[in-house]
C-alpha cells in the first residue's frame, strides 16, 4: 500500500515546523508500507497545487496531511475541515485571505475519510498523547485538509485521507513560557501509528472521542 505523508515547512518567524521535522524520520517503507514524504509550503493557493501534483504523481491509496498547531498539548487527529479560509497572520507568500470561501461553491464541510478514533486510540496505545479535535482553524492547515478532501470528493473518491496536528517541538517554547510541547521522536511516532492505523482499518471505532464544549 502507498501512502503519501505531507508537513508544512516552517511559518510564523519558526526557524522549523514539527510537521515536516517529524515526517522526515519516519522510515520509506514499514510493513508492506510504501511510504513517500512531501514539503508543502505554508501558502493558502500554492499548498493545494502542491497536494495535488504530488497525488497525481505517486497515486497514493491513502494521503495525510500533516500540520503544526501550537499551544495544542496533544496528537489532533481533525474530523473536519471547512470552507473557510481567516487567516490571523499572513502566509509564506504574504496572503492573508479573511472571510474567504477556499471552494466557491463547494460544500460547507468536509469530513475525514482516515479511522481517526482508531487512529487516535492507537497513538495513546503507543505512549502518545493524542486526541480528536473538531477545528482545524482557519489557516493553511484547514485550507489544505479541505482542499484534500474536495480533490477525494470530486476526482479521487478510492483515496482515504485526512489531516494530522502535532503540538509545537520543545526547541519551539524555550522563548514561550508554560506553552506545551512535545518531543520530536514522540511526533515521529505517533504518525508512523497513524500511517499503519490508516492502512489497516477500514471501520473506525464507535467510541466516544466527543467534547462537551
Amino acid at each position: 500500500m502507498k501512502v503519501l505523508i505531507t508537513g508544512f515547512n516552517p511559518f510564523g518567524g519558526e526557524s522549523k515546523n514539527p510537521a515536516y521535522e517529524a515526517v522526515k524520520l519516519l522510515p520509506d517503507a514499514f510493513e508492506g508500507i510504501e511510504l513517500v514524504k512531501a514539503e508543502i509550503p505554508t501558502a493558502f493557493y500554492k499548498s493545494i497545487e502542491v497536494l495535488k501534483s504530488a497525488v497525481e504523481r505517486e497515486k497514493p491509496e491513502v494521503v495525510i496531511c500533516v500540520g503544526q498547531a501550537g499551544g495544542r498539548f496533544t496528537v489532533s487527529v481533525e474530523r473536519v475541515a471547512i470552507n473557510l479560509d481567516d487567516a490571523r497572520i499572513p502566509d509564506n507568500g504574504g496572503n492573508q485571505p479573511v472571510d474567504q470561501a477556499i471552494v466557491e461553491g463547494g460544500p460547507a464541510a468536509y469530513f475525514s475519510t482516515l479511522p481517526i478514533k482508531a487512529i487516535a486510540n492507537a497513538i495513546r496505545a503507543g505512549g502518545v498523547p493524542a486526541a480528536i479535535s473538531n477545528s482545524a482553524g482557519t489557516y493553511v492547515c484547514n485550507h489544505i485538509m479541505y482542499g484534500l478532501m474536495h480533490m477525494i470528493s470530486t476526482e479521487f473518491p478510492e483515496i482515504k485521507g485526512g489531516f494530522i496536528h502535532v503540538p509545537f517541538l520543545e526547541e519551539q517554547v524555550l522563548d514561550k513560557p508554560n506553552m506545551p510541547s512535545m518531543g520530536l521522536e514522540s511526533i515521529s511516532k505517533a504518525l508512523g501509528i497513524a500511517v499503519k492505523t490508516a492502512c489497516e482499518v477500514d471501520i473506525d471505532l464507535k467510541q466516544t472521542e466527543g467534547t462537551i464544549c
